[in-house]
Parts: C-alpha cells; structure tokens; sequence
C-alpha cells in the first residue's frame, strides 16, 4: 500500500512491448506462450516500471502520447501479479487492475531476450530492497520492545568529580654523561689477574736460599785451601849457619 507523500521513481522503460489476450487457464500447469496468437498481438506500445513506496507499477503507454493502457500493481515477486510462462523466457502473463478494483489477465512478450531480462531484474532488484526494509523495522521493533538499560541516577544518588587533583608523576631523571665509568677490554685482549701475596712471599724465600747457597760455597772453598810453608824459604836460615 502506498501513502501520500511517497514519491515514484522509475526502474526500468523498454519501448516495445506486445500484449495479447491469452485463454482462461483451464489446468494447474500453467501458461504457454504457443496458445496465444504471437503472430498478430493485440496491442503494441512502451511498458515503463515505476515504484512508489514498496509497490511496484507496470504501466503500458502508448508509445507517441504516453497514454496509459493499462497497469498492473505488484506487491510481491514473484507472485500473482506477474508469472512466466513454461515455454519461453520471452513472455510472461499480467494481471491488470483499473480504478474500480477489477481486474484481468493479459500476456506481454519482448521481441529481444535482453529486455525481458531487464524486465525481470528490475522487479527483482526492487523487492529485494523491500524486503531489507521490512528487516531493518523488524529489528528496530524488537529492539524497542525489548527491556531497556536504565542509566539515569537513582533518588539521592550522587557522584564527585576529582578535576585537577590527580598525582604527579615523577618524570625519570636523565642520566648524566660525565661520570666516570669503567673503559671497556681491548678487542681479543686478555686482562692478567693482579700478582697474589703468594707469589711475592715465594720469590723472596727463592732469592734468600740462593743467597745462603753462595755464602756456604765461598765458605767451602775458603776451608779447604791450605797455606803450606816452605822451610827452604827462611830468610834467617842463611845466618843461622857459621861462617
């Protein structure tokens, strides 16, 4: 159903279109564009698809002064409003409606499968909208009908703000360049340890055993030289003897 103040648009205009009246449908199999006569159509003009709302319109006008022939209102698609027929892809069966409510079945067909393709698309793409529209106040229905989250504040509650009263962060001092640090080892260099008291203690019991050592041969060797005397060497033995 359409409201006042909804604007029509137009999805779809081809200027060739034939109608025909088709038999009464005696069986459930549905129509076949070969009952018809396709030879010599009854009416030929433009078809123009127009939406107002989420209800479709199939006008038929004369091609020249865009009279109208006759429409066919679609509120649903597929439906009753438009069906196809079982041997071609080219024709299909309307049901038209006046102002007075009264309605009756034509057959349309297309010379050119591209426009009854176009013809088809249209109306799809058309309720394919409505029925994301119909989703979209589903939801929000749901959502208002739901319980809602009560946020306001209860009777003598309260609430304290703390504006400019937060603590100061202490900001890291920067470390300082010009302390003296340790210099870093020579590439592929290794550091000697430092000389222990051990070793110093060692060197010098060496050097005092090599000291006693020197004494003791000087010694030796000053024991076992003896001074022998000559007894022909007395300057007074000369004199001793008379004259």
């Amino acid at each position: 159903m359409t409201t006042e103040g909804e604007y029509e648009s137009v999805l779809c205009v081809k200027p060739d279109v034939n109608v025909y009246r088709i038999p009464p449908r005696a069986t459930n199999r549905g129509y076949r564009a070969a009952d018809w006569k396709l030879d010599t159509p009854d009416w030929t003009g433009r078809m123009r698809i127009t939406a107002k709302g989420k209800v479709a319109y199939i006008k038929l006008e004369d091609k020249v002064s865009g009279e109208l022939f006759a429409q066919a209102p679609v509120q649903e698609y597929p439906g009753i409003a438009v069906e196809t027929v079982s041997d071609s892809s080219r024709y299909f069966v309307l049901r038209i409606q006046d102002d007075n409510g009264r309605s009756a079945f034509i057959g349309v067909g297309f010379g050119d499968r591209g426009d009854a393709f176009d013809f088809n698309v249209a109306l799809q793409d058309h309720f394919k909208w409505v029925k994301q529209e119909n989703e979209i106040i589903k939801n929000a229905q749901a959502a208002d009908s739901g319980p809602k989250l009560d946020l306001g504040f209860k009777e003598g509650q309260t609430i304290t703000l703390n504006i400019g009263q937060g603590k100061k962060r202490d900001k890291p001092r920067p470390q300082s360049s010009g302390g003296l640090g340790l210099l870093p080892p020579p590439p592929g260099g290794k550091i000697a340890p430092p000389p222990s008291s051990s070793n110093h203690n060692t060197v010098q019991a060496t050097a005092g055993v090599t000291q006693i050592g020197c004494l003791l041969e000087l010694d030796s060797s000053n024991s076992n030289t003896v001074v022998q005397s000559n007894p022909s060497s007395d300057l007074w033995g000369d004199f001793s003897a008379p004259a």
